[in-house]
């Protein structure tokens, strides 16, 4: 079977498709993410979203919605503990981190579940993704995009100072938990495509990637989102190729480490970029003190001036404290200043 009579398997069709949207939401919300200094949290997020998926298999409902649940909670106690910035608060958070990858394993084994179920979602399973699983992605991936792009300026400001956009007068609070709801949806629609242990790296790596080029947020938001599409559908693709060799590799994978090489190919040409912006930067203006005098051309200064006066005729003009200044050169070389 060729690579194209492959893809034309329903199946493969619907990874394709949740592969797409995927690549595209989960670097549009990294984003965000990355800005806040805070590259781990969808790792995090991913550890307590196991035990959303260990209830929906426990109970036999939807392991998708459970695990949206879930994690938007946990997703939420994750910035309260954060925003209050207690000392402990990175040990409350490994806490949380750990228990929720417990609490899925051990929920499982009440469930009488396999692990084989379990990993599924731990690793990614985008080759069985369903209709409906393929459904909730695209309805969810939607509003990632419409959100992430929307509202970009203020996502942004949040992101980037939360002092001066709440002095601006945004809801810091609201649009920073709106940031943490839209990584643990962004959680949720990737863990059938690269598990909910690789998720952070869909949603980070491809922000890097593009970082090594772009100076501004919007180019940068753009450009990520274009490299995560670019990075799942490759990383698909190289898994269905490999798989026509007798290989088993799993897309999720496949789709991480597609990434990554796609940074290390970038990181050369944005260390040479940086370097060159570097060289042709302006130098720094010298202070007053420092400016040269030309030795050929007398100037005469006023008092506690620090500027270079130049001599017109009778009189040498100077600026000082931004008021222009008149020193009037009598005879005797006295002088006199007038404002």
């Amino acid at each position: 079977m060729t690579l194209f009579e492959l893809f034309s398997v329903p199946f493969m069709q619907r990874a394709l498709i949740a592969a797409f949207l995927v690549g595209i939401a989960a670097p549009a919300v990294g984003t965000y993410i990355v800005q806040r200094r805070l590259a781990l949290m969808g790792d995090g997020i991913g550890h307590v979203a196991v035990t959303g998926v260990a209830i929906g298999l426990w109970t036999q409902t939807s392991p998708t919605w459970t695990a949206v649940i879930v994690a938007i909670a946990g997703a939420v106690v994750i910035e309260i503990v954060r925003e209050r910035g207690h000392a402990e608060g990175d040990v409350a958070l490994a806490m949380l981190f750990y228990g929720g990858l417990a609490g899925g394993v051990f929920v499982t084994g009440l469930a009488g579940t396999g692990a084989s179920r379990l990993q599924e979602f731990l690793f990614g399973s985008i080759l069985t993704i369903s209709v409906n699983d393929l459904l909730v992605t695209m309805a969810l991936s939607v509003v990632l995009i419409v959100i992430c792009v929307g509202l970009s300026p203020q996502l942004f400001a949040v992101s980037q100072d939360p002092d001066y956009a709440k002095v601006a007068g945004l809801p810091v609070r609201f649009y920073s938990i709106l940031v943490a709801v839209l990584a643990a949806l962004s959680v949720v629609i990737a863990m059938r495509t690269v598990g909910l242990l690789l998720v952070s790296a869909l949603m980070v790596v491809p922000v890097a990637i593009v970082q090594q080029l772009t100076r501004s947020f919007r180019m940068t938001l753009l450009g990520a989102m274009g490299a995560g599409l670019a990075a799942s559908v490759g990383g698909l693709v190289l898994a269905a190729a490999l798989s026509r060799t007798g290989a088993n590799v799993q897309p999720g994978p496949s789709i991480v480490l597609v990434a990554l090489a796609g940074f290390f190919l970038v990181w050369p040409i944005g260390a040479w970029l940086r370097r060159r912006r570097a060289l042709v930067a302006p130098f720094p203006e010298t202070s007053p003190e420092e400016k040269p005098v030309d030795e050929a051309h007398p100037h005469h200064h006023g008092e506690k001036c620090g500027h270079v006066a130049v001599e017109h005729g009778d009189h040498v003009d100077y600026i000082h404290d931004g008021h222009r200044h008149a020193a009037h050169v009598g005879a005797e070389g006295e002088h006199y200043d007038e404002h």
